[in-house]
Order: C-alpha cells, then structure tokens, then sequence
C-alpha cells in the first residue's frame, strides 16, 4: 500500500485527490489547520494530523512515498509579497528539504499555469515559454515561480523524482471554500451575468486528480507539466453554465476601458493600504485571452481529458446541495 502525505487536502484539488487515492487503496497522511474542515471520505486509510506547514512533522516524513504539496495562498486581495511568499515559497523549500532528508520517493508540487507564458489559439501557451505579464506583477505567481526555481536548482542530481504540475483553471465538485467554482456559485440563481472581454482555459478538477495520480510512475523527473483542458472566452463559458444548469441568463459585456478604470482605482485603494480584490493587474488578466496547450502532460502522464461540461455540471450540483443542506 503506497503512503501519501498531502498537504492543502481541505481545498478543491485536495479533497478530491484523497477521494480518488483513497478508492485506490492509497494509504494518505495529511496536515490541516483545521480537520472538521476537512468534507471528502474518511475511511481507516486516512490520518488527518492537526499542524501547519511550519511546524514538526517530520515523522510522518519518515513513513511516506510520495509528497503532494498543494497548500497555498491563492487570494487576489492580499497586497504585501511577504503575504504569498511564506506559504508557497518558503514552506514550499522547507517541506522539500525535509522530503529529502527523510528519502522520500516523490514530490509532486502543485504550481500553476500562470507562471507558464500564455498565448492565443493560433500559437497555445506551453512548459517552455516563460511568465507573461500581466502575471509577472502576480505576488502568487511570482512566489509559486520561485518555488519552481528552488525545487529545479536543488533535485540537480535527482535524489527525490520531483514533478511540477502547472494546473489551468480547475472546476468541480467539492469545492467547499468556495475558491475556483466561486466563478460558477455566483451565477447561480441570477438573471444578468455580466462577462469580462478576455478568456481562459479551463480543466475538470479530476483531470489534474489523474495527472497527480499517474505522476506517480510517469513522466521524467524535474520537469514542468501543464494540466490544461479547453480554451474559452468568458462569454463562452458562462453560456456553457446557463445551458447546463438550465437558467434563462442574459449576458452583459463590461468593456475593457470599464475594468481599466476599476483596476487603477483598486491600485490607488491598495497603495493607502486597503485590500481589496480589484488591481490594474487583476483586472488587466480578465481582459486577456490566456490559452495553453496540454500535449507534454497528455503524452508524458497518460492521462486523457473528460469534458468540462460534465464538470461545470458536477460543480453546479454541488453547490445547489449545498444550499438545500
């Protein structure tokens, strides 16, 4: 029975991932803050241990196969570098140093595509182009970047079997934050969806689940792996939604100089110190068309993609019962 110690287990990819391991017969390990926070199955395969990322756990270390660390900090409001980098960099280097120390087998560090240079549909994003603005001006992209770098400088000799998944943009059930299926939760149940100009690519949460899975016994070690799944505009995908969960929605385009005028206003908030999710930056991604291409990762995990209108389904699904629990 392969042992699995998880890091950032309570959030979208993690609670499914232990799903899925756990139905495999994977024995799991994982550190939360907080375990009531913890919703996917529970079953005597499943050790939820309450530390954070900076305390001893060590021992468990000792006792594991593969390490998925996907804990991070992914809010857009945070306004100081020093607020990312402590998670996804220096508790990123600090649990890899200790993968090390203890001989574990594998490390599998759940990055994202936003520190992969993006492009259009004539010419996809892909693992050998580098960050693009407007994510360059990041924080989370930035640091998750650095974590890269570090975890590439120090496996030179490929002492653990390292692999960096570079995830899309996820959607499916089990989102209980909300974080990423926060984009499917706030239409539910509304007449006007108004919609950015730009779009995105957007992949099934159980596709990057397989790929993690599959990376296990696939694909060569320190390398970078994009887990991408359609290319869409927002326009797109929230008619997608309105067809899927059955809603009569009219679509609003808000203009890119409207955003403009929002993300500078939101820059000057933030210089005063105030948090608030809208930024130049922020508002400049929602204007772009930021697409990648998934061959490497297709070919080299053997994984094959599902449709990510069953996911926008399995998503809708569980948050209506949500609401009704």
């Amino acid at each position: 029975m392969k042992r699995v110690f998880i890091t950032g287990i309570t959030g979208l990819l993690g609670t499914n991932l232990a799903n899925a391991l756990l139905d495999s017969d994977y024995r799991i390990t994982a550190i939360v803050r907080d375990s009531k926070r913890y919703f996917g199955k529970r079953t005597p395969n499943i050790t939820l241990i309450e530390k954070g990322l900076f305390d001893d756990y060590d021992a468990y270390l000792k006792e594991t196969d593969y390490v998925v660390h996907i804990a991070a900090v992914t809010g857009v409001n945070l306004i100081h570098y020093s607020d990312y980098e402590k998670v996804n960099y220096t508790a990123t280097a600090r649990l890899f140093d200790k993968a090390k120390t203890h001989n574990v087998s594998g490390f599998i560090f759940i990055s994202s595509a936003n520190t992969i240079g993006y492009g259009n549909l004539k010419n996809l994003g892909s693992e050998s182009k580098k960050i693009r603005k407007p994510f360059t001006k990041h924080y989370y992209a930035q640091t998750k970047l650095k974590a890269e770098d570090y975890l590439l400088a120090n496996n030179k000799n490929n002492e653990l079997d390292l692999k960096i998944l570079n995830p899309t943009f996820m959607i499916g059930p089990n989102d209980s934050k909300p974080s990423s299926g926060k984009i499917i939760q706030d239409v539910l149940h509304t007449r006007y969806v108004f919609y950015p100009p730009g779009g995105k690519n957007f992949v099934p949460v159980n596709d990057v689940v397989h790929a993690i899975i599959n990376s296990f016994t696939h694909g060569d070690s320190n390398n970078k792996f994009l887990i991408a799944g359609e290319n869409m505009t927002y326009k797109e995908f929230y008619k997608r939604v309105a067809r899927i969960t059955k809603q009569n929605q009219v679509l609003i385009p808000v203009p890119k100089f409207i955003l403009l005028i929002l993300g500078y206003f939101g820059s000057l908030m933030r210089f005063f110190r105030i948090r608030t999710r809208l930024s130049l930056s922020n508002v400049q991604t929602l204007c772009i068309k930021n697409y990648y291409d998934n061959r490497k990762s297709k070919a080299a995990l053997q994984i094959s993609c599902s449709n990510i209108d069953d996911a926008i389904a399995e998503s809708a699904a569980y948050f209506y019962r949500t609401e009704d629990s």
